[in-house]
């Protein structure tokens, strides 16, 4: 019916036959006009459907910022001074026609969440100082109500840069979370890793009584279904294991009207981007939308403009690392040496059991192990402070997962090293990982030693947060 509607009507005869099937025929010579799809009445059914798919939902309140006097009175130097002294900060507004003010960048925990108190409460319970530059410059634009993409390293406070805006958007609904027939906030995370880290924030600044679950494949199915039938208030999922809920009609996303794509490069690069177009048919257009990313390459551009409406972007352009163990990146067999030498280690890929993965990165984070063997699985979601060393035993396939893999060290503040064995095929990337360091305005010294056919390249930034050590064998 729908599409004999769409089609130009045109004169028909019966004729002919197809194992006992009468075929429908169009005389040339009576019709010399093919049938034309009427694009026009499919745009029309499709804002129908769209308008009837989405009537009824409770409208969404989205500007809760209450700019302190502090902040506000902050001059223009002022501000530019602040962003360049703290990781080189550049913001700017993607709105098609009249640009927006980008928000002052908040230097103190009460300039934000002084009308929050339990909020400051947990903020002081944990210990923090001051917020991280990722956190100053974000709040102030999510609290807003405006969709912002945040280009920064693991390890940047970024996590709490979109969660604590996202307690308070859940809390200050007009429509109570008990009477949303679903779960407010959703989280996507590449990994069962990282998803596993965003819940754990999300307990430990438990915030007027929120629920929130973690859903990823290679979990008890049947107990998170459950979960989630009974109700909660932030879902923090793998694209995966959600589509496979959704699809099954086990979690409603209808109600989400806060939605954070974490790690957006990564999600990518694992091949999960027909996953989150699913996903997202589901969620209603008028939510508000956090993505965060290491990197800006084009495909995370493309996933931004067709899933965020006017944002504006926060870029940390730094490289300065914060990580006393070793981190090594490599093939798995390389534990097994590690073991024959006597030496403790722990390795981790994705085709251990889950529970193995979980031991495994418990035992590197107690210290019972101070070695762990890793593909770039745990490139991404890994929160462990007192990585001093990677050690890249194989190269990164590209210069991006470089950037994350890196990022594992130095964090909190703190500075790390890291060393890159790089063979002949891996000349190539030599050029851009240097180029990295040298745009994020850390001179290099080079001093180049030769032994036989080995040759050393020490490339060490003026500031010291990073030693990069090149070695080129044959």
């Amino acid at each position: 019916m729908l599409i004999d509607n769409l089609v130009t009507s045109s004169d028909h005869i019966r004729g002919g036959t197809e194992k006992g099937k009468a075929l429908d025929i169009i005389k040339p010579e009576n019709n010399p006009k093919k049938p034309v799809i009427n694009w026009a009445s499919i745009r029309e059914n499709r804002a129908k459907y769209e308008s009837m798919k989405w009537a009824g939902l409770p409208p969404i309140e989205k500007n809760f910022y209450k700019e302190s006097s502090r902040t506000a009175s902050m001059s223009q130097e002022e501000v530019e001074l602040w962003r360049k002294e703290n990781n080189d900060i550049t913001c700017d507004d993607l709105k098609e026609g009249e640009k927006r003010c980008i928000p002052n960048p908040v230097c103190k925990f009460e300039d934000v969440f002084e009308h929050y108190p339990d909020i400051m409460a947990n903020i002081r319970k944990v210990g923090f100082q001051k917020p991280t530059p990722i956190q100053s410059q974000a709040w102030p634009i999510i609290l807003q109500g405006i969709d912002l993409i945040g280009i920064a390293q693991t390890g940047t406070g970024k996590t709490l840069a979109y969660l604590m805006p996202g307690f308070i958007h859940l809390t200050s609904q007009p429509i109570s979370k008990d009477q949303r027939g679903g779960p407010g906030m959703l989280v996507l995370a590449p990994t069962r890793e990282l998803a596993l880290q965003v819940e754990a924030e999300c307990s430990k600044y438990a915030y007027k009584g929120i629920k929130s679950i973690c859903i990823y494949g290679g979990g008890d199915r049947k107990g998170q279904i459950d979960v989630v039938t009974k109700g909660v208030d932030i879902v923090i999922a793998t694209p995966g294991r959600l589509n496979d809920l959704q699809m099954n009609n086990f979690v409603n996303l209808k109600s989400i009207t806060y939605l954070v794509l974490d790690e957006a490069d990564r999600m990518l690069d694992m091949g999960f981007e027909p996953q989150i177009m699913k996903i997202l048919i589901d969620v209603r257009p008028d939510r508000q939308t956090v993505m965060t990313s290491a990197t800006w390459p084009d495909g995370v551009r493309r996933l931004a403009k067709s899933y965020l409406k006017n944002p504006m972007i926060v870029y940390v352009g730094t490289l300065d690392l914060a990580v006393s163990l070793t981190f090594s990146f490599c093939s798995d067999d390389l534990a097994s040496d590690f073991g024959i030498q006597g030496i403790p280690v722990q390795s981790l890929h994705g085709n251990r059991e889950q529970c193995d993965r979980e031991q495994a990165l418990d035992d590197f984070k107690k210290g019972k192990v101070r070695i762990l063997v890793a593909t770039d699985l745990a490139s991404r979601g890994l929160d462990v402070h007192d990585i001093t060393h990677v050690f890249n035993f194989d190269f990164p396939r590209n210069i991006e997962e470089y950037v994350h893999r890196v990022g594992r060290t130095g964090r909190a503040g703190r500075t790390g090293e890291a060393v890159t064995l790089v063979t002949s095929n891996d000349w190539r990337f030599a050029s851009e990982l240097i180029d990295i360091l040298q745009r994020t305005n850390q001179m290099l010294l080079r001093k180049e030693k030769k032994k036989k056919k080995t040759s050393v390249e020490e490339w060490s930034p003026n500031n010291n947060s990073l030693k990069l050590q090149i070695w080129s064998f044959g």
